[in-house]
């Protein structure tokens, strides 16, 4: 076992793992990922490589591929199988060959969340568009949570025929049960379209019980890799079904080069018909292979008890200095948004937090507090009371 594994077993902070500027405390995982320090080194050993690529065998490469497309599909459905994923550039891709698949006629609807990221939010406006179909955004009530808003605007409104939805809310950090989702989705004759961005490689997947259509994570997030190249696991009917947004001879059964002019080749086995061109760079799989090598050996569980373990002792030094009103309702997950009452608050949080090198992102008046193993506990308490000494000054005319 190497020392980056035995390191792992209690998961402490990893520093010497990352490759990270000096005075710096990286925060900003939901945003990109912090560079392992193999993933570099692969990165670098492909770029010097790629001088000669007459030297990279066919089947090299496709071994590569290979791998990478297995190790993405143990995270989304722990088997490990290759058949279930294709490999794309982004999320947003992605759910086009979603949206573009599912079927949805005039007068259906599909539920996202209030404020959802737009890679999950634009192929559906396409698609409703197209077909007449509209969509509905899930709000939350005040005390009310993400699970409870998706099933209350289920129950409203039996047209709802897709549920395109995220597990960890993109903004602040909030959880959504989608054990309780999943299992009214289908209960309703409802398609469940996941975007596992902010989750995959963090939390662990439960395709198995869920049991989406399609599910998608980018690779440069939690997964630790490279911007892209990102991940679209297919359920078992869209492995042997389905209509790519493009069409590249990779996709195909293509063993000499010569396509006859009457009909295309068949797909290849499974979901790889939805693989898009170009993306298989060896750069590319080369930092995606050793990334998710690593998140293997350390493996979900232990990654996600312990970044909660970090969340958790941040989200209790806030409030232990008064600062509740500043988190988000609801249950959390591996990062939180800190949301100041006031703008004189949030300037000062912002500099001070920047003054101190400590890297965070900032949009419409939040905070996300984003970390990785490279991060201890006390750094966060550390961070808490940065931000609250901030507010103190503010609230006293400093």
């Amino acid at each position: 076992m190497n020392n980056a594994s035995d390191s792992a077993a209690t998961l402490p902070g990893l520093n010497g793992l990352f490759e990270l500027p000096p005075r710096t405390l990286y925060l900003a995982t939901a945003a990109h990922g912090p560079r392992l320090r193999t993933v570099q080194a692969a990165a670098q050993a492909a770029l010097v490589a790629s001088v000669a690529p007459w030297l990279l065998s066919t089947s090299a490469w496709e071994t590569s591929i290979e791998s990478v497309r297995t190790g993405a599909a143990a995270l989304f459905a722990g088997d490990g199988d290759g058949d279930a994923v294709a490999l794309v550039p982004s999320a947003s891709y992605a759910l086009a060959i979603a949206a573009r698949n599912l079927p949805l006629s005039a007068g259906d609807a599909v539920l996202v969340l209030d404020g959802q990221f737009p890679s999950n939010l634009l192929p559906w406006q396409q698609r409703c568009g197209e077909v007449g179909a509209r969509l509905v955004a899930a709000c939350r009530d005040p005390g009310q949570d993400w699970t409870g808003a998706v099933l209350a605007a289920l129950d409203a409104d039996p047209a709802i025929r897709v549920l395109a939805l995220p597990q960890v809310y993109w903004h602040d950090g909030s959880l959504l049960d989608l054990d309780r989702i999943s299992a009214r989705a289908r209960n309703a004759g409802a398609a469940l379209v996941l975007d596992l961005s902010q989750s995959l490689g963090a939390l662990p997947a439960a395709t198995a019980r869920w049991q989406p259509d399609f599910a998608v994570a980018v690779g440069h997030k939690w997964l630790l890799g490279a911007p892209g190249l990102a991940y679209l696991w297919a359920a078992p009917q869209w492995r042997a079904r389905g209509v790519s947004i493009e069409q590249h001879w990779q996709a195909r059964d293509i063993r000499d080069w010569h396509v006859a002019t009457g009909r295309p080749p068949p797909y290849r086995a499974g979901a790889r018909r939805y693989d898009a061109g170009g993306v298989a760079d060896p750069l590319h799989l080369a930092m995606a292979d050793a990334a998710l090598a690593q998140v293997k050996a350390w493996g979900v569980t232990r990654i996600a008890t312990a970044l909660r373990a970090r969340t958790a002792a941040f989200e209790v030094a806030l409030r232990e200095r008064g600062l509740s009103a500043w988190l988000p309702s609801g249950p959390m997950a591996h990062f939180i948004g800190v949301r100041p009452t006031d703008a004189a608050s949030l300037g000062a949080v912002e500099a001070a937090l920047s003054t101190a090198g400590v890297v965070v992102t900032a949009r419409h008046g939040l905070l996300r507090i984003a970390p990785h193993l490279h991060v201890e506990v006390d750094d966060l308490r550390r961070v808490a009371t940065i931000i609250a000494d901030a507010a103190e000054t503010v609230a006293i005319g400093g």
